[in-house]
């Protein structure tokens, strides 16, 4: 299992917020280059770098990121208000993966179009969920799609990476959606990588056990709470 640390930017800090609101928010650096570093020294496998302006139409950490992607040598997978064709694009021309979640479920058409100019591998299906109905617009929108669902309908056209999330565990390390996170891992063919709601080493545990191919690291590796040392040896 894949142990990635998230570098949440906001306004050129890393922050995390509670729940996805921003009024919550928890400011842990200003130097978010030297964050990266700090885990890719630690061993991290990948980084998950959110740009959150982005994802709340408020602006764009996007060059920040593109610096820090080239400063590393692990891999790299973007998230955060990617919902043009040349906001993707740019983005895919120095990081490894794209998240895409609000356009992946308002335009599939495009999400489509992308998967065939870049390959499938290359996109990532943000399924961010509220107790199993997708939410996108930064969490702040819900629809009347099930995961299971939007899971079955992607895979169906040969995407397989995926990020599921429950929003309302976010950044509260109360423990992981376990029960959701099981349904969506049963996939054959689908790499999911949980997040939401890690707390300690034991959840990192539970999370290996529903077969999942990464896990995200926020708020308890910020709190430290967990290391990446420690959880690579148990992933």
């Amino acid at each position: 299992m894949k142990v990635i640390p998230a570098i949440d930017l906001m306004e050129g800090q890393v922050v995390r917020l509670y729940q996805g609101k921003p009024e919550n928010k928890t400011v842990y650096s200003n130097d978010p280059l030297g964050m990266a570093k700090k885990w890719e020294k630690a061993g991290a496998d990948m980084l998950h770098l959110v740009d959150l302006d982005a994802t709340l139409q408020r602006g764009s950490n996007l060059k920040l990121i593109e610096k820090i992607v080239k400063e590393v040598s692990i891999p790299t997978q973007i998230a955060g208000g990617l919902r043009t064709e040349s906001i993707i694009s740019e983005s895919l021309d120095f990081a490894q993966r794209v998240v895409l979640g609000t356009i992946a479920f308002k335009d599939m058409e495009l999400v489509s179009k992308l998967a065939t100019k870049f390959g499938t591998n290359k996109i990532v299906i943000s399924a961010d969920h509220n107790n199993g109905m997708i939410v996108v617009n930064g969490w702040q929108q819900s629809t009347s799609v099930n995961l299971i669902t939007a899971m079955q309908n992607f895979t169906g056209r040969n995407f397989s990476e995926f990020l599921v999330t429950n929003v309302s565990r976010d950044g509260t390390m109360k423990g992981p959606d376990l029960d959701y996170l099981k349904k969506a891992c049963s996939f054959s063919n689908a790499n999911v990588i949980a997040s939401g709601g890690i707390s300690n080493l034991d959840d990192i545990t539970a999370v290996k056990n529903c077969n999942a191919y990464g896990v995200i690291l926020g708020k308890a590796l910020y709190e430290g709470k967990v290391s990446i040392e420690e959880a690579k040896k148990l992933a």
